[in-house]
């Protein structure tokens, strides 16, 4: 389609958007809502089981491990689950072993003392949660394809407007002792209730061509994703998501320990304290949308990269509380947008849509593998709030891989096919 193409921007010229997009858009949205939900009901309680299992931060680093390892031991194939099964059954499936992990491991923690057995549903978690943020990617991928604007980082602000109900759950059940185990049993509950409704809005098989995949094209798309490993853009994408997955995810395991250990709050604050940074993430990510339709992927990551590495700073390096919550807020802000852009990024064609966003998930994921312990045994010798500076020197050089962002074939790729697509940007 030629550049000189209407804007979508006109309503004149741009068509009705079909109720089942609609639909769908609205059940992705419900089901990134529940994950965050889930995800930040466990790091909202890390301190509660860390008191209940007795762990130093090196320790709390590995058992924090098991979670990230479910993860990437789901992700090499869940793009190929999702090719076979479709989005949304991949999603109920996912989903069901997220629950079981979860209440599992808050079970763990609360009645057993066992640092073993909570990491068996750290793990299962870990699996169901990887093999879901795959699926559910793809989903919202095919959904902003067809809505014709950028709408991922919004799918992305729902995960984190489930985040800060759950911090902001899990600091009130701090507060009220609530024990570790029934809290997290009854939210997994939730979770699996309101993602099989939400995953029945889901586009069908026929609308995306995901689950219809026959044996044959089975052993074609394993091929596929092979060739897809040695795609130098998908790669870098890969090594980008990393980079920001790891600036988020280090917030999410250690910033409120970092906050009770190192500014000397209590672990309600500390929940509260993780509750500014997923408040700063979702605003990052609702806002996000018109700034990346307006400017383009490569200048709003640049600029909120840099905001995030200040901000992190700011949180760890200033001496007053109420500033160093600022850096929080604004390290959520910053942080906002680099994993939901280059989910886009690597669905930019819908053909090879799940077996890239597999591949980029993989590489992201490794930030959540090795960034606990890290940090973990970082901390046991300089404090975890000081050993978070870690974040804002991988931000700086990070900056160079921004440009990978841009959509490949920029005349036809993207939801409009008119030259700019989701990102905005031009080549």
């Amino acid at each position: 389609m030629s550049a000189t193409t209407a804007s979508p921007a006109d309503p004149a010229t741009t068509p009705a958007v079909p109720r089942a997009v609609r639909v769908a858009r609205n059940g992705v949205a419900v089901v990134f809502t529940l994950n965050g939900l889930a995800v930040a009901t466990w790091f909202s309680r890390v301190p509660a089981a860390r008191e209940a299992l007795e762990l130093s931060a090196g320790r709390l680093g590995l058992l924090l491990l098991a979670m990230s390892a479910g993860a990437l031991v789901a992700m090499p194939t869940a793009g190929l689950v999702t090719q076979r099964l479709g989005t949304a059954r991949s999603v109920r499936l996912a989903t069901l072993v997220v629950a079981l992990g979860l209440a599992w491991a808050g079970l763990a923690a609360g009645l057993t003392g066992s640092a073993i057995a909570v990491a068996v549903g750290l793990f299962a978690f870990g699996y169901g949660s990887g093999s879901c943020d795959v699926a559910m990617n793809v989903e919202g991928a095919a959904v902003e394809r067809r809505l014709g604007r950028t709408i991922m980082p919004r799918f992305h602000a729902a995960w984190s407007l489930g985040s800060v109900t759950g911090a902001g759950l899990g600091a009130g059940a701090a507060r009220l002792d609530v024990p570790v185990g029934a809290h997290l049993a009854v939210i997994a509950a939730l979770v699996l209730a309101g993602t099989l409704y939400g995953a029945k809005l889901f586009l069908s098989a026929a609308e995306t061509g995901v689950g219809t995949a026959t044996q044959a094209g089975s052993a074609s798309r394993r091929g596929a994703l092979l060739a897809v490993w040695r795609e130098p853009r998908t790669l870098l994408i890969g090594l980008l998501v990393l980079v920001m997955a790891f600036t988020e995810g280090s917030a999410n395991d250690w910033l409120a320990v970092a906050f009770v250990d190192g500014h000397d709050l209590s672990e309600a604050a500390g929940a509260a304290v993780f509750g500014v940074f997923v408040a700063g993430m979702t605003l990052g990510r609702t806002a996000g949308t018109i700034a990346l339709d307006r400017w383009g992927r490569v200048r709003v990551l640049v600029a909120t990269i840099l905001l995030a590495a200040g901000g992190a700073t700011l949180a760890i390096l200033a001496g007053s509380g109420p500033v160093a919550i600022v850096g929080v807020a604004l390290w959520g802000i910053g942080a906002s947008l680099g994993f939901p852009v280059g989910m886009s990024a690597a669905a930019d064609e819908e053909e090879k849509a799940a077996v890239r966003v597999s591949v980029v998930a993989v590489i992201g994921y490794t930030a959540f593998l090795a960034g606990p312990p890290l940090l973990g045994m970082l901390g046991d010798r300089v404090g975890i709030l000081h050993a978070l500076l870690v974040v804002p020197l991988l931000l700086v050089p990070a900056l160079a891989l921004v440009p990978v962002m841009r959509p490949p074939h920029p005349a036809d790729t993207g939801p409009t096919g008119q030259g700019h697509g989701p990102s905005g940007d031009q080549t």
